[in-house]
């Protein structure tokens, strides 16, 4: 039940993003249950900026060139639907609920690239770069993150406060008002810092949840 829903749910979400629905972009797709579980396919929305965690083929003019990774202002995009993966040394399956302290890796939806970081500065605040790396075939520890989650809570929820933490550098994924000049839609840079700041806070938006196993 849960992989034909994610089957048919990325279907939905890549098709409408390459104009076939409405030749929009993808609308959100209703969440199955409130707990963010491994296979569920979502946003991550900024708290401060209410943009959303982004990627899309372009690469950066400088430090390490990989594909840039920016907020974006609107909800409706479909290069910001990001699937949330375990590690390969995990016993994490798809459906499991996902605990603070858990490591996760975001995969890019549309370019299947992971989301990622390393020692680089970001182009416009000089903090840790955050990039897309790889693909299906290739990663490394730079992909993963360390889910905190804000207050007393246990297990990941949509809209729930969290900070994701970069394993090896010990960055937080961090977004600010510094736009890009060069891209357009207001576009703002997302990078790591090392501090707990107000803005290294996102929340899980739009998606689809897959339901947590042994649920029904």
């Amino acid at each position: 039940m849960a992989a034909s829903l994610l089957v048919l749910a990325v279907a939905f979400l890549v098709g409408a993003g390459s104009g076939g629905i409405d030749g929009g972009a993808a609308a959100p797709v209703e969440a199955e249950g409130s707990e963010v579980t491994y296979g569920s396919v979502i946003k991550l929305m900024h708290e401060k900026t209410k943009h959303r965690l982004h990627s899309h083929d372009v690469p950066y003019g400088s430090g390490s060139g990989q594909q840039s990774v920016t907020g974006f202002p609107e909800g409706d995009d479909s290069n910001s639907y990001w699937i949330v993966r375990p590690t390969p040394d995990s016993s994490s399956k798809q459906g499991d609920a996902i605990e603070t302290g858990g490591i996760i890796k975001l995969q890019h939806m549309r370019t299947r690239r992971w989301l990622h970081s390393h020692l680089h500065a970001s182009p416009l605040s000089g903090n840790l770069e955050v990039s897309c790396f790889g693909g299906d075939e290739l990663s490394d520890t730079g992909d993963y993150w360390r889910l905190e989650i804000e207050g007393s809570g246990k297990v990941w929820k949509r809209d729930q406060k969290v900070r994701l933490s970069h394993v090896d550098t010990g960055g937080y994924l961090h977004s600010h008002n510094k736009k890009y000049n060069r891209l357009g839609g207001g576009q703002q840079e997302v990078c790591g810092v090392r501090e707990k700041r107000a803005e290294n806070i996102w929340l899980a938006a739009e998606g689809v949840y897959l339901p947590v196993n042994g649920s029904k």
